[in-house]
């Protein structure tokens, strides 16, 4: 877990936050980071983008915004809150992009994560 958690630091993630608000359960915060890692609201979000719908787009946005937020993910959190904004505001312009830079962060927590575990 160290490792994991000497990777996650260097990337920008507040671990030593995250781990204050699990209360200092290791367990319970690799459970959380295996969790969001493979959260289906990572594509629900990229589906309802893809459909035009907003107000799906943003609640999936929105939700992941508070976890990622929770779990000290700052990296990918910043992107999140580059898809809430516009999203809030009606807009989407330039929103694909960031879903794309969402899922690659998506996509590097996954390996860090799976790494540590195996």
């Amino acid at each position: 877990m160290k490792k994991l958690y000497g990777e996650l630091k260097r990337w920008g993630c507040d671990v030593d936050g995250a781990l204050e608000r699990v209360v200092g359960d290791d367990e319970l915060y690799m459970d959380c980071l295996r969790s969001i890692a493979r959260d289906e609201a990572f594509f629900a979000l990229g589906d309802a983008l893809r459909a035009g719908d907003r107000e799906r787009a943003f609640y999936c946005a929105h939700t992941l915004k508070g976890v990622l937020a929770n779990l000290g993910l700052i990296p990918i959190y910043d992107i999140v809150v580059r898809i809430v904004e516009p999203l809030r505001a009606e807009e989407t312009d330039g929103v694909l992009a960031e879903y794309e830079k969402l899922l690659e962060s998506r996509g590097r927590l996954e390996k860090m994560v799976e790494s540590a575990v195996n």
